[in-house]
């Protein structure tokens, strides 16, 4: 008996075949092969390689992204869900390099060739520090006027501690110390300032 081919099947076999192919000499054909099937039946699921690639990509991502979403959720204080976030996404990607180092290096070339897809989680990922955010104001813990355009900001000023761009320098413990000092700028900026 056949097994019905889905996305996720093709998508996990899209993973194995990255690895073992890399993502310039990785096409269609492959992925079908390796699910034994012919490449039009990946191509009904997935219009182009381009689409298929853009799939998997989203698919990284996520892995990212969905764990965080448990900080968003939280109840309590906004200013430690939203250290919590930073430090698990900041682990998460670390991990990932120290892993599987070559996986992590393809994945940036696939990075480069999937913009929409970057661009959509970079938004999903502002957006939770947004709704973390809106939770201090609401509270009256943070004194900011736009969560939307703070979020974007503490993620711009953090980017060397997360973005991929950056991971050679994660492994230097001066790269902790200088994350210290930018969260105490942040938290600075979103606390009220109180008259002495």
């Amino acid at each position: 008996m056949n097994e019905v081919l889905t996305r996720e099947k093709i998508l996990e076999a899209a993973e194995v075949v990255l690895r073992r192919f890399g993502s310039a000499k990785t096409n269609v054909v492959d992925v079908a092969r390796a699910l034994g099937v012919s490449h039009g039946s990946v191509y009904r699921h997935f219009a182009s390689k381009a689409e298929l690639r853009d799939a998997v990509v989203e698919t990284w991502l996520k892995r990212t992204s969905e764990p965080l979403a448990k900080f968003v959720a939280a109840k309590g204080p906004a200013l430690p869900r939203l250290r919590g976030w930073f430090d698990a996404l900041r682990a998460s990607k670390r991990a990932k390099v120290s892993a599987d180092p070559e996986m992590f290096a393809m994945s940036r070339a696939l990075f480069a060739e999937a913009r929409d897809v970057i661009s959509a989680h970079e938004a999903t990922l502002t957006g939770q520090i947004a709704a973390i955010l809106r939770d201090g104001i609401a509270s009256g813990e943070f004194a900011v006027a736009d969560a939307d355009a703070t979020a974007v900001a503490i993620f711009d000023a953090t980017a060397r501690f997360h973005d991929p761009a950056h991971s050679a320098d994660w492994a230097d413990p001066a790269t902790d110390k200088a994350f210290e000092g930018v969260w105490a700028l942040i938290t600075a900026a979103l606390l009220p300032h109180r008259k002495k």
